[in-house]
């Protein structure tokens, strides 16, 4: 039996769907409950999306998810 035959799920795939739930309810939270909290939300649903993007060679959006983690970081910062 090859090992080639058998397929092993990928965790990056429900990593980046669950990112994006993250994501979209961090922006709801960022506007309607706590700054603090939604941030801290966006940052974790990017960081888990990431895998994914950087396994499909995507490095534009690699590269957008960490410029706007840059900025999410210095908000992070200027609201302790």
């Amino acid at each position: 039996m090859s090992t080639r035959s058998i397929s092993l799920p990928r965790l990056d795939v429900p990593m980046r769907i669950l990112g994006s739930i993250f994501v979209i309810a961090a922006y709801f939270i960022v506007l309607h409950v706590n700054v603090y909290l939604g941030v801290t939300m966006n940052l974790i649903g990017d960081t888990m999306s990431l895998p994914y993007f950087i396994r499909t060679k995507s490095y534009d959006v690699v590269g957008m998810l960490g410029f706007l983690m840059v900025i999410g970081l210095s908000k992070l910062v200027s609201t302790l």
